[in-house]
Formats: C-alpha cells, sequence, structure tokens
C-alpha cells in the first residue's frame, strides 16, 4: 500500500545554495529561444514580486497572535528573501545578454507601489495568497511528470525545483494570514486570482517576446515562435493547462491550499539534499522521481 501523500509540510529556510548559473548557455532550454525567455521572463517577476510578498504580508504581522502562524510567517519572509537573490542572479545573467531587465522591473514595481499605496491591505495579501496559489500548482505541473523539463538545462532545472519546493512548504502561509487575520472578503479573494492571473501571464508573454526582439529575431520570426510555442504551455493539452482543476478549487467557499497534496517527491529532495548538500544533485534526484508519461521521450512542439 502506498503511503498517503502529505497535505503540509514546514518551512525550512535554506541559505548559500549554488546553482551554477554562470555556466548555462543563451537558450538554456532545448537550445530554443521561446521557450527559454518565457521562462525568463516568468523568472524577471520573480525578486522585487518576492519582496512585494514580503511587504504585503507584514502589513499583518503585529496582529498574529497565534505562535505557530507567527512562525511560519517568519520562515515565508527569510525563504521569499532567498528566492529573491537566486533569481536575481538569474536577471543580472539576462542583463549580460543585453536584455532590458531593469525596464522590466521599474515597470513592475510601478504597479506594486500603486498598490501598497492607494489599495487596501486585504487586496494586497489577496494578491500575495493568488500569486502563491499560482506559483505552488506551477511547482507541481512543471514537476510531475519527468517530460515536462526534460530538455532544460539541470543547473536551470534545479534552480526552479528548490523554488518548488519552498513554494510547497509555505503555499498556506499569505493564505492564512488573508483568512485568519485580514478578513479578506471572499468576493475580493475570488476576484483578485482572476486579476492576477492575467497580469502573471500577459506580462510573462510581453517580456519574453521583447527579448526574443533584443535577440535579433524579426516580427514574423516571433509571430511564429508564439503560434508555435504558446500551446506548449496554454493549449489543449498545454503544460499550465493541466492545473486547471486545481487552479479552479480556489473559488470554492471551503478551499484552502493544503486541501491539494505536497507533491509527490517532496522527501527526495529533501533527503538528496541532507546527503550531499548539493542543491543540483537534489534538483536532479527530485525531477528523476517524478512520474513517466507516455511520450515522454517527445521533443517540444513535435
Amino acid at each position: 500500500m502506498n503511503a498517503p501523500l502529505k497535505t503540509s509540510v514546514q518551512p525550512v529556510v535554506r541559505t548559500n545554495l549554488d546553482f551554477k548559473l554562470h555556466e548555462i548557455p543563451r537558450f538554456w532550454f532545448a537550445d530554443d529561444p521561446f521557450l527559454t525567455r518565457m521562462f525568463d521572463a516568468l523568472s524577471l517577476t520573480f525578486p522585487d514580486g518576492e519582496r512585494y510578498f514580503i511587504q504585503s504580508v507584514r502589513l499583518f504581522r503585529d496582529q498574529i497572535t497565534d505562535p505557530d502562524l507567527k512562525q511560519r510567517v517568519a520562515d515565508f519572509i527569510r525563504q521569499e528573501a532567498q528566492h529573491g537573490m537566486a533569481h536575481d542572479k538569474m536577471n543580472q545573467l539576462m542583463r549580460d545578454q543585453g536584455m532590458p531587465v531593469d525596464d522590466f522591473i521599474q515597470r513592475l514595481n510601478k504597479i506594486f507601489n500603486y498598490d501598497l499605496k492607494h489599495r487596501s491591505a486585504q487586496f494586497n495579501i489577496a494578491v500575495t495568497a493568488a500569486a502563491e496559489h499560482l506559483t505552488a500548482l506551477m511547482a507541481e505541473t512543471f514537476y510531475s511528470h519527468r517530460h515536462t523539463l526534460q530538455d532544460a538545462h539541470p543547473y536551470v532545472r534545479a534552480m526552479f525545483a528548490w523554488h518548488a519546493i519552498e513554494e510547497m512548504e509555505h503555499r498556506d502561509v499569505a493564505f492564512d494570514v488573508m483568512k485568519d487575520v485580514a478578513k479578506t472578503p471572499e468576493f475580493t479573494r475570488r476576484a483578485v486570482l482572476v486579476s492576477t492571473t492575467v497580469l502573471m501571464f500577459g506580462f510573462t508573454i510581453y517580456r519574453a517576446n521583447i527579448m526574443l526582439k533584443h535577440d535579433g529575431f524579426s516580427p514574423r520570426q516571433r509571430l511564429y515562435m508564439n503560434m508555435r510555442g504558446l500551446p506548449w504551455f496554454f493549449g489543449k493539452q498545454g503544460v499550465l493547462t493541466r492545473m486547471g482543476k486545481q487552479y479552479r478549487d480556489w473559488f470554492k467557499k471551503d478551499f484552502h491550499p493544503n486541501q491539494h497534496p505536497v507533491i509527490a517527491q517532496y522527501d527526495v529532495w529533501v533527503q538528496t539534499l541532507e546527503e550531499t548538500g548539493d542543491p543540483i544533485q537534489a534538483g536532479e534526484a527530485f525531477w528523476q522521481a517524478a512520474k513517466h508519461a507516455i511520450g515522454e521521450n517527445k521533443k517540444p512542439f513535435t
């Protein structure tokens, strides 16, 4: 009999993890510019996005009385700070490649600063909880089957694996602050997931195309790349389409993130890191432990 799947795990703050990102090639995902830039564009959001998450949670820190939630909030803040530093290194690689990283970040921070200044604290914590829901589901969908990231460079795959592990560990923290402390209205909670989803993926596609332009691809080439590549993410059998059911669970009145099981191979990553101290080996073991699927050796877009 298989052991029951975990539904919650405690956050653990891990520091000084080296993913050797300076060694990765320009187009690190299957030597494919579109797939690479889509993941790069998503990564661009994380450092400043996670600083915004920290600020949103801190708006309620003095109101939290439950000792367990207080500790989880402290660990959440420390984990998010570590994520920001790791993705900052990836952003620097993109700067070195001539990408307009600082322009992207400046526009992103205008949105975050506007929300913090002009929107309610309840709204901001709802945005954070919604974004955490999305990132936890992406962690699950990217790593639940080996074939999804089989053509990604192992160093980048390892960095995203570590991020996925810690998203699983703290996916309920902002949600619990939103529900138990902020008392965010249900309408706001539900509406914010829709707007956050549209903004996150809309900006990802936009930034990916701007970066492809800086890579030297013509409008015609970029149009072809989008027509060929977007179904990999959003098509009928797309990677992100797979998370549709769990995504929609958010709209149930009694939803809680821990109703979804933690990714099955979570313990593999944790144990491998403990044994080796190497996050790249842990990431590789984590990826290798994912499910085998029909068509696993199929290349993207073929």
